[in-house]
């Protein structure tokens, strides 16, 4: 059963997707901006069931900012969707306007990607871009917004209201092992503004949260400091983490932090932004 058609004792939502289904057959082909995240993972899915696999492109930015964790799981749901899937090398490591990190470092990033698409859509013929922004992306400070919409990408999930929590339902309602995947934002963001980014920073902020992530905190961020690692895990989960206090400090002082601290607060997203 079509996804728009499986939710009759949920109306809201039914007609929500209803409409974002209406969204996609505005174009006979898309390129989806794909991420592996819940978001794309879910328009990729839903544009292959309304406008066919064959007039589904799935296109991934591939960088030092994205863990290689990620490309893989992209590949693997790609893969499992029967959508061919595009990886793009980008190149915003090069461009002083995303390394030395300013605040609007994400509109410069998403900015290259969106050129890539464009040409790769051009390339196969295809008139439309779509990205997995939502309702609630609205909410914070996201300035890759604004190149979207200097790029004239897309955004049906959004312009069809749906939430995260309405996402993740229907994702797991489609079967989708995304459904309840814990966020992930690029590797950068864990940088603090002004700080410069540097493939050394980024590979260490890796191998910091997989090594927590490998050890039960799926949901976690490692905000680097400087020598100084700063621990967000969920409220919920300070006490576990705590146990593991000398198996962690052994390992992120081998790959190069100083101190490591544990955020009281817990985990946010976008904790960065509170000092703008």
């Amino acid at each position: 059963m079509p996804a728009e058609q499986q939710y009759p004792d949920h109306p809201a939502l039914q007609a929500k997707l209803a409409d974002c289904c209406r969204l996609l057959r505005r174009s006979d082909s898309l390129v989806v901006a794909f991420s592996g995240g819940v978001d794309s993972t879910f328009l990729l899915a839903l544009a292959a069931e309304t406008l066919g696999r064959d007039k589904t492109l799935a296109a991934m930015g591939i960088s030092a900012s994205l863990a290689g964790r990620e490309r893989e799981e992209g590949r693997e749901t790609a893969a499992r969707l029967g959508v061919e899937l595009v990886e793009i090398q980008t190149g915003e490591l090069a461009d002083p306007s995303y390394f030395t990190n300013p605040p609007y470092r994400c509109f410069h990033c998403k900015s290259e990607l969106y050129r890539h698409l464009h040409v790769l859509a051009k390339n196969r013929g295809i008139h439309a871009i779509v990205n997995g922004t939502n309702a609630d992306d609205t909410g914070d400070y996201r300035p890759g917004l604004k190149a979207a919409s200097d790029f004239s990408i897309r955004s049906p999930l959004l312009d069809a209201g749906l939430t995260k929590e309405e996402i993740r339902a229907a994702s797991r309602g489609m079967g989708l092992a995304t459904w309840d995947k814990p966020a992930m934002a690029c590797l950068a963001s864990r940088i603090p503004y002004g700080r410069q980014i540097t493939i050394q920073k980024l590979s260490r902020i890796e191998q910091a949260e997989y090594m927590l992530k490998d050890n039960g905190f799926p949901q976690c961020r490692v905000r680097d400091h400087k020598t100084i690692a700063r621990i967000e895990v969920p409220p919920d989960c300070l006490e576990r983490i705590m146990e593991m206090r000398e198996e962690i400090l052994t390992h992120f002082r081998r790959i190069g932090y100083t101190y490591v601290t544990l955020d009281l607060q817990g985990f946010r997203s976008g904790s960065m932004n509170e000092v703008l």
